[in-house]
């Protein structure tokens, strides 16, 4: 009776209440019988949409058909880009394992939540509790939950998925190359490796199903995230469900199932990059086989560009400077398809950047969750995924650190980039057989860059805009106050720890 005021209800026997109760839904379940397609019309409108999240390791902007792609066919891909919208100038906070998927999971830069790198075996910190994840994020809405694949966010108990919001997992706590057959430790005995690189695990749940993962076993890790996935698709069918699938591949040492060795005609790298797109066309025909595409969305992006020191095991970056392990564009923007039908229009293309941190409060506006109440730095970005008349960036710049240090700004078409050291090849080739070429060590200058009409960085434009430079510095100089900045020896005062064990 909640149409009835507390004090109405004080003054109503309870024989009159039951009574009054029970002819209510008589009604009701009168109405409902009589009506059963506004029945189910209303529980459609009630059901929140369903969220599938595919997270690529180490993809480079080119390496799928629908960004540029020639060697090997992507079909699924450009599939889902010709059903939903691509993104061109899509980002990650930071262009490393670890520092990525922390702003993925918490909508923050990495540098508040205190992740930085790529933690290796046995790191004694990961994911706050304190922090609220994608997955706790729904959970509000009593949603199903799955992670399959790599976590990479801690590898101690506390920091594993199950604690952190899924009910489920299957896959590798951290990078599959961070084994005993690392190359940079393969001239040493395996009493020896071991002390550097522990034998690799792999989990369902909480649990080691194979405590020393072998190159066969790493071949399956693709088609198994893919079963796995699917499997929860039809098991959750009739409840709401946040999917997340960060692959293993395309990171090195590279893997590939029997059923694309050889497949794609481009060397091993194409045939992995084959196996991931079939993946995304498994997921997104289970979807379909439960008729489950038009309350779903689906969302395809990268954790950082291509590790190019690997040479012909690596993917390309294209057009853009340089890859993994820097913030010019090549290490931190990301090839992104979304799609939705009905809701996010086919075939279509946003210019206009954002990045993996908005990935968070978007999902929180559309399933109706609330957010956590320390800050976080991500915006809802719906109106641009929908093509809304008139969208723009909900943020006045996205800010690049690198370890802690600021390296980048972006505001608009403008990027502005800090005087500081960073790996590159200088136009060397990389390295063959998953065997890596050495970096070396360079300096830019302050500089910056029209991205509209130079996305590659080539043209230093700081001589001739000091007005858009001062201003970039200007917003630079207010997120190093709040997160700090390592090149000018700043603490930032609202950065958050990390969880320690």
């Amino acid at each position: 009776m909640n149409h009835l005021s507390p004090t109405h209800s004080t003054n109503i026997s309870r024989n009159l209440r039951h009574k009054l109760t029970t002819l209510l839904l008589i009604a009701s379940a009168t109405t409902l019988a009589f009506c059963p397609i506004r029945q189910a019309v209303s529980a459609e409108k009630e059901r929140t949409p369903n969220i599938v999240l595919i997270f690529i390791d180490d993809m480079g902007y080119a390496d799928i058909g629908p960004f540029g792609a020639k060697a090997y066919q992507t079909p699924n891909l450009d599939k889902l880009a010709a059903e939903g919208r691509t993104f061109t100038d899509f980002y990650v906070p930071q262009a490393v394992c670890s520092a990525s998927r922390a702003g993925l999971m918490t909508g923050c830069y990495n540098v508040r939540v205190g992740i930085q790198g790529a933690l290796g075996p046995n790191a004694k910190i990961g994911i706050n509790p304190n922090e609220m994840t994608m997955a706790e994020l729904c959970k509000q809405k009593g949603y199903a939950t799955a992670c399959y694949g790599k976590w990479h966010l801690g590898d101690r108990q506390p920091f594993l998925p199950l604690q952190n919001g899924f009910d489920d997992y299957f896959g590798l706590p951290y990078s599959n190359d961070m084994w005993p057959y690392h190359p940079g430790v393969r001239h040493l005995s395996m009493e020896e490796r071991v002390k550097r690189w522990p034998h690799l695990p792999l989990y369902d749940k909480n649990e080691v199903v194979n405590a020393q993962v072998d190159d066969k076993a790493q071949e399956q890790l693709t088609t198994q995230y893919t079963e796995k996935a699917v499997s929860f698709i039809e098991k959750n069918k009739d409840r709401p469900f946040f999917l997340y699938v960060p692959h293993s591949m395309v990171h090195v040492p590279l893997y590939v199932s029997d059923k694309f060795k050889g497949k794609s005609g481009a060397g091993l790298f194409g045939d992995v990059v084959m196996e991931v797109d079939w993946s995304v066309g498994q997921i997104v025909d289970a979807l379909h086989r439960n008729k489950l595409d038009d309350n779903t969305l689906v969302i395809f992006t990268a954790d950082n560009g291509p590790w190019l020191s690997y040479g012909d095991h690596a993917g390309s970056a294209g057009p853009l400077r340089e890859g993994k392990g820097t913030m010019w564009e090549g290490g931190c923007r990301e090839p992104t398809i979304m799609k939705w039908p009905g809701k996010i229009p086919a075939g279509t293309v946003c210019h206009t950047p954002a990045m993996t941190i908005d990935i968070f409060p978007t999902v929180a506006k559309l399933i109706g969750a609330k957010l956590p109440d320390h800050p976080i730095d991500g915006k809802d970005i719906w109106p641009l995924m929908t093509d809304q008349p008139g969208a723009k960036s909900p943020h006045e710049a996205y800010y690049f650190y690198y370890g802690s240090g600021l390296k980048a700004v972006r505001s608009g078409k403008w990027k502005l980039v800090f005087p500081h050291e960073y790996r590159t090849l200088n136009g060397r080739p990389g390295g063959t057989g998953g065997i890596p070429t050495n970096y070396q060590q360079a300096t830019t200058p302050l500089a910056l860059f029209d991205l509209e009409a130079d996305p590659g960085e080539t043209k230093n434009l700081v001589e001739d805009h000091p007005d858009v430079v001062q201003r970039l510095e200007n917003l630079a100089d207010r997120i190093r106050a709040k997160l700090g900045d390592s090149h000018r020896k700043i603490k930032g005062k609202e950065n958050r720890p990390p969880g320690r064990v």
